[in-house]
């Protein structure tokens, strides 16, 4: 069973449809949501890809404040631009991770920091802690 067959069998069996007096009554016209009741629910495949949109927004965001942290250590020059990106893209996803998102951009950008000053000090982009 395929990820379109659930979403086509759940779809079918939550459909109803009424008949007699209340089919088309005074509000048979308005909006959803407009005689009181609750908008109907995102069911099957539209439910599916937000799930999955929303899960790989979260993953970006977790993947950037992971690599703003590690970026503070080592690889700053590749680690801090990634990190920037990857949070960006969660944010604009809209990811439920917002508060790890901004921290990872926040990393990002202090790597950038962190390899500025390290290569202010030591005059190239190699950098030890040796002396």
């Amino acid at each position: 069973m395929t990820l379109t067959d659930f979403a086509r069998r759940v779809t079918d069996s939550d459909t109803c449809t009424v008949t007699g007096s209340g089919a088309a009554g005074p509000d048979a016209g308005a909006a959803p949501g407009a005689t009181g009741q609750a908008p109907a629910p995102v069911v099957g495949a539209d439910a599916a890809v937000s799930r999955a949109v929303g899960r790989e927004a979260d993953g970006l965001a977790v993947g950037s404040f992971v690599l703003g942290l590690v970026g503070l250590l080592v690889f700053n020059v590749l680690l801090g631009p990634t990190a920037i990106v990857m949070a960006l893209l969660a944010l604009a996803r809209r990811t439920r991770r917002r508060g790890r998102a901004l921290l990872g951009l926040a990393l990002g950008v202090a790597d950038l920091v962190v390899l500025a000053v390290l290569v202010t000090g030591n005059g190239a982009v190699a950098w030890n802690f040796g002396g």
